[in-house]
């Protein structure tokens, strides 16, 4: 029998410290109703170091929820940097706002609430500057399009791009799974796996989020991004 949440527990034990902020966050969001699907303590904390390791100045978070792994991307981010995440409910939007200035990195992050494609869609056509690494974590339906609009202006050569939730316990295999979840997250693979200025793979994961994985791409030389 799997106890893949123990050894998640395991791994959090010995390596993440206890955070009363990020604590504080998840309690937050329960209490104001929110659902129960932000990244796991090890997962933050993958997103957190993904974010130093590629030095980030600018990350883009696409789906906040609470705003648990905005907390973790902006404290990879220097005293100057910025992080940008769209969230299209304004319930989600204000209990994150209220959990990053108890964490104390509201000064580093801009919340935006919308529809995310919109919003993508204005920032490209307001000249924003390209983002050093960016977060999916909102609806699978538009994945694909989402790192399509991402790359359309938003990104520079080495941006790093995560997409979470890329396995859906194993359901991504699945040709005739009528879930549209489903059905988004084949095509996010269909459509990074022919697009030239992106090299990619996948991980499955196992622990506190059951079955699922990540995507990784990072954007690559040649055409311009």
């Amino acid at each position: 029998m799997s106890d893949w949440a123990g050894v998640d527990d395991y791994i959090g034990d010995k390596l993440l410290a206890a955070d009363a902020a990020l604590s504080a966050a998840l309690a937050a969001n329960a209490q104001a109703g929110l659902p129960p699907i932000d990244v796991s303590p090890a997962q933050g904390k993958m997103l957190h170091l993904f974010a130093r390791m590629a030095g980030a100045r600018r990350i883009l978070e696409i789906g906040t929820l609470g705003g648990y792994s905005t907390i973790w991307l902006a404290r990879a981010l220097p005293s100057d940097g910025h992080l940008v995440t769209l969230e299209l409910e304004r319930h989600h939007a204000d209990v994150a706002r209220e959990n990053l200035a108890r964490a104390g990195v509201n000064a580093l992050v801009d919340v935006r609430i919308g529809p995310a494609l919109s919003t993508l869609a204005k920032m490209r056509a307001d000249g924003e500057a390209p983002f050093d690494l960016v977060f999916i974590d909102a609806d699978k339906e538009n994945g694909a399009a989402y790192v399509g609009a991402v790359l359309a202006g938003l990104t520079r050569s080495g941006s790093v791009i995560v997409v979470d939730n890329v396995v859906r316990e194993g359901a991504v295999i699945d040709p005739v799974d009528p879930d549209p979840r489903v059905i988004g997250t084949r095509a996010l693979f269909d459509y990074i796996g022919t697009e030239p200025r992106l090299s990619a793979t996948a991980v499955q994961t196992v622990g506190a989020k059951k079955w699922d994985g990540f995507l990784l791409a990072v954007v690559g030389g040649g055409e311009a991004a």
